[in-house]
């Protein structure tokens, strides 16, 4: 795996893979902070994993969302000392333990960036019905 991230003025950023392009901004100007990008990392990781695991069950669903937080020390380096997923899902109720199966492989054995970050920072999570 291979970025480019190049500057473009004060704590703004292109960063790139594979002619995709996001933008950074430590100011929140022009793009997301790179820890907001970390947590999107691990909601988006868990959220294609969770995608393909209920397609495998044949889960039906209409709409997937995942929110990310996370609490950080007070003092710098300001590093993550837990991370909280939400995954709001439309499904019907009768499937809400396949729902909670796809997410526990996905944090316990798919996601690679939850792999990552759990090793400095708790991971929890709570499924709610949309």
């Amino acid at each position: 795996m291979k970025t480019l991230t190049t500057w473009v003025a004060d704590h703004q950023f292109i960063s790139e893979q594979n002619g995709q392009r996001i933008s950074i901004d430590g100011s929140l100007q022009k793009g997301m902070s790179p820890k907001a990008l970390l947590l999107s990392g691990i909601a988006g990781c868990s959220a294609i994993d969770v995608v393909d695991i209920l397609v495998k069950m044949r889960v039906s669903f209409s709409q997937f969302e995942v929110s990310a937080e996370a609490a950080q020390t007070e003092e710098h380096p300001r590093v993550f000392t837990q991370i909280d997923l939400v995954y709001r899902i439309d499904v019907d109720a009768a499937d809400m333990d396949k729902v909670k199966k796809a997410v526990d492989l996905s944090l316990e054995k798919y996601c690679g960036v939850a792999a990552m970050l759990r090793k400095n920072s708790p991971i929890g999570y709570k499924i709610e019905l949309i």
